[in-house]
């Protein structure tokens, strides 16, 4: 009777938890919403900046090329470093010291990665501050989240499935290639787009290494830019709260926006391998 009540108990903590985590989400996000929707027009978005008349489309190209820098650099390698894992090593000394490495990425400050980026890229490479230093930089950032998350939707391929394609006569890449990676690219094309959401959000990393110009749009790879999450910094430490409210707005939707289509592709790449992995 008495564990009764505890599992009772436990079960109207963990619901009232839950509530307040979903109220907490809410509020921020309603909060926001309601601060910054009125404060968007056609010029904040895609206008010419003024010293009078801000706009965040330089942050929006610099956002964009970022994504495109961090993503097109880590998923090749994070993908090939969890296949490594799963399909061609076995536990040793040489894969523990590996995941060690890879846990130890995980865990460090995005301040820490910023000032190793600033130190590499800015200073040793002499690039100065630049997209292309801050894109590698956050690429760094993201690999483990992208290894992990792609090792684990390895390790969910049954076996049978490759041991089937082996006794078909089908190689080891062929049947990575063939069938391992349509059975898991429900969690994989997940873990990318979530790691584009924290890259977007990412701000820590990008004031070591890019700078803060939000004037102007970037010319080059090299050349120094902004991005939504620095615009709000700037915006709301000198004079521009609305702008700052605005911008918070376009940086929340498309984390939500990224998020959802996370979900959303996740289920669809599983509704449609369903065959497969069954």
């Amino acid at each position: 009777m008495f564990r009764r009540k505890i599992f009772e108990g436990l079960k109207y903590f963990s619901i009232a938890m839950t509530v307040l985590t979903v109220a907490a989400l809410l509020a921020v996000v309603i909060y926001i919403l309601a601060d910054g929707v009125g404060k968007l027009d056609f010029h904040l978005l895609f206008g010419r900046y003024e010293s009078d008349r801000p706009s965040i489309f330089p942050a929006l190209v610099g956002t964009l090329e970022l994504v495109a820098v961090s993503i097109l650099l880590a998923v090749p390698l994070g993908v090939a470093t969890a296949v490594f894992f799963v399909e061609y090593t076995h536990k040793g000394p040489l894969v523990r010291i590996i995941r060690i490495a890879v846990e130890t990425l995980a865990g460090i400050p995005s301040i820490v990665y910023g000032l190793f980026g600033y130190l590499i890229f800015v200073v040793t490479f002499g690039w100065r501050y630049s997209l292309l230093g801050g894109g590698i930089t956050l690429a760094i950032m993201i690999l483990p989240v992208i290894v992990r998350s792609t090792e684990e939707s390895l390790l969910a391929v049954p076996d049978s499935l490759r041991n089937g394609a082996y006794a078909l006569g089908a190689g080891k890449v062929r049947t990575i290639f063939r069938i391992v990676f349509p059975a898991a690219s429900g969690g994989i094309v997940t873990a990318v787009i979530l790691a584009v959401g924290r890259v977007i959000s990412e701000s820590a990393v990008l004031i070591l290494t890019i700078g803060m110009v939000v004037n102007e749009v970037p010319d080059t790879l090299l050349s120094p830019g902004t991005s939504l999450a620095l615009d709000i910094y700037y915006f709301g430490s000198h004079g521009y709260p609305e702008e700052a409210a605005a911008t918070a707005v376009v940086l929340l939707l498309l984390v939500l926006g990224l998020n959802l289509l996370a979900t959303a592709l996740g289920r669809l790449i599983q509704k449609s391998t369903g065959a497969i992995t069954q």
